[in-house]
């Protein structure tokens, strides 16, 4: 793991207050504004969840969310995948996905993993043995696919 990032996982109910609002502002960030995406972020399935965060000097810089399987698919799933815009050129991305997948077989005890990607990070999701099914979809406006790990 990078020395300056910490990971942390918790449920929705362990996050502090401070926590959730700088995850509900990174994601703003990312996927409303910069992405130019007008949707309803707060979906009310963040209390199912169980929260990847990573931080460099007490600020979130990325996060997922969890489920289990049968929750978004019949296999476990990771989504709202993020990294700060200025954070990305180092690798916290990579870091943030291994974590995921991690917290994943601790808490739900499976490899088996969907998520909807964005096409342009087809490639990003591959290196971490991801691979694409189906056909590409539009998911708010932003061209998707669905790719999977086993």
């Amino acid at each position: 793991m990078k020395r300056d990032l910490s990971i942390s996982i918790k449920s929705f109910d362990d996050l502090s207050i401070i926590e959730l609002y700088q995850i509900l502002q990174l994601r703003s960030e990312v996927f409303v504004v910069e992405q130019d995406c007008v949707y309803q972020d707060i979906d009310g399935k963040d209390q199912k969840a169980i929260h990847i965060i990573a931080k460099k000097n007490g600020q979130i810089v990325g996060y997922t969310r969890c489920f289990p399987a049968g929750y978004y698919f019949k296999e476990a799933s990771i989504g709202r995948v993020v990294v700060k815009e200025s954070e990305r050129k180092f690798g916290y991305g990579h870091v943030i996905m291994e974590a995921s997948e991690k917290a994943i077989l601790e808490n739900f005890k499976t490899n088996n993993i969907k998520l909807s990607a964005q096409q342009y990070l087809i490639k990003f999701y591959q290196s971490h043995g991801y691979e694409p099914v189906g056909e590409g979809y539009l998911e708010d406006g932003i061209p998707h696919i669905a790719m999977v790990k086993s």
